[in-house]
């Protein structure tokens, strides 16, 4: 696909999602979809883990105060919102804000599937457990993860997959921030050398839930 061809695909995706009902209490109360934005046409893209009230109620991610803080270490590297796409597992607000449950979770990954084959990112940051244990497919934390690049076959697509702490975890945790900052620190390297010292290919089976 060209470019022009994979931004249409995106446009079509989003339409289909808007009228998503596989999750039906997340349908039900939802204000919007929160498909995901910034460049679709990204080397970098960050997963997080599910919408929260700001972002229900703007359809965009990451707009909260870990929205800003994200802004803020992205800045710190050089890079703005207009470089990267930013998505989530869950594309729905879970109610009361409560963890996404495995089944809302498996609903949602052919779309999340999907966005990372038409964007093709060379690197993808996954922020906190939810979305590193799903795309490494294995149950793993991210405390031992963080900061550690490894290479992974996601669908068609072979990146670089960077697991970091959740912004949200790191407002009020002085010493989580600078932690995060640390890793943050090692982007650049990575958009430069995708390869560079990282684990072997696996492939992504999302069979984890």
């Amino acid at each position: 696909m060209t470019a022009d061809e994979r931004r249409e695909e995106l446009k079509v995706l989003l339409q289909e999602a808007r009228t998503c009902t596989r999750c039906a209490q997340l349908a039900s109360t939802r204000a919007t979809v929160v498909f995901g934005a910034g460049n679709a046409d990204a080397d970098l893209m960050f997963v997080g883990e599910a919408p929260g009230a700001n972002e229900d109620k703007q359809g965009l991610p990451f707009v909260g105060q870990a929205g800003r803080l994200l802004d803020q270490l992205l800045s710190e590297i050089g890079l703005s919102r207009a470089d990267v796409f930013i998505q989530n597992t869950l594309m729905c607000r879970p109610p009361g804000n409560r963890d996404p449950q495995p089944g809302e979770i498996q609903n949602c990954s052919a779309y999340l599937l999907r966005k990372i084959e038409l964007v093709r990112p060379q690197v993808i940051c996954t922020l906190g457990n939810f979305a590193t244990k799903l795309l490494r497919d294995d149950p793993t934390g991210i405390t031992r993860l963080h900061g550690r690049p490894e290479e992974r076959r996601i669908g068609n697509l072979d990146v670089t997959l960077y697991p970091l702490f959740h912004p949200a975890a790191a407002l009020y945790t002085p010493a989580m921030l600078e932690t995060l900052r640390a890793d943050f620190a090692g982007i650049p390297e990575l958009l430069r050398e995708p390869e560079a010292e990282a684990e072997p290919v696996a492939e992504l089976q999302l069979g984890l839930f």
